[in-house]
């Protein structure tokens, strides 16, 4: 710990973020690609939370909009004093095949969870498989070939995208409203 009494709040995080090394340690084998889990990003944060003397805490609410549940995953960094927080949402689906209803509310809570800390702690997922980025890379990686052509399994339907967007406007909502909060904690710091 490098005189880590001297340093800001704010100090302390950017040390974590710039620290942290969360590797793609998860398998999809039908997908064919690489993956970080919540658990992975937790494992890999411990250590630096101990080293800089700060608690990580997550927190999921159940939120119904427009007839829709969503899970919003709350992660904050605190050192007993000053905090911030991101958010992120995820949709539980109506039903997957094989999973029960607490299996899929586990599922979407450990999604959000994930983003929630991937936006905490500045994890770039820009190249994950669940990414139209990640596709376009793999496209690329093929000689231009799309592997992402519309088929009856992969194909998004007009309602999937309208789902998607209006997923997105909720969560810049909320990131919005995050945002805000920490402005002002940081205005109230100085």
């Amino acid at each position: 710990m490098e005189n880590d009494s001297k340093l800001s709040f704010f100090e302390k995080i950017v040390k974590i973020q710039s620290g942290l090394k969360a590797p793609k340690s998860q398998n999809n084998s039908f997908g064919k690609y690489k993956y970080r889990s919540c658990e992975d990003v937790l494992e890999a944060v411990k250590p630096l939370l101990l080293e800089h003397g700060l608690f990580l805490h997550i927190e999921d609410d159940i939120i119904y909009i427009e007839g829709r549940f969503y899970i919003k995953a709350t992660a904050t960094l605190t050192d007993g004093k000053d905090s911030i927080k991101n958010t992120a949402l995820a949709r539980e689906q109506s039903e997957k095949k094989g999973m029960d209803d607490a299996q899929i509310t586990g599922a979407t809570s450990s999604y959000a969870r994930k983003y929630a800390l991937n936006g905490l702690l500045c994890i770039d997922d820009s190249k994950d498989a669940d990414t139209d980025e990640y596709h376009r890379q793999v496209d690329a990686d093929k000689g231009g070939k799309n592997s992402r052509a519309p088929t009856q399994n992969n194909a998004r339907s007009q309602e999937d995208n309208a789902a998607i967007e209006e997923a997105r406007a909720i969560y810049y909502a909320f990131k919005s409203a995050d945002k805000l909060e920490t402005v002002n904690q940081i205005q109230k710091l100085h």
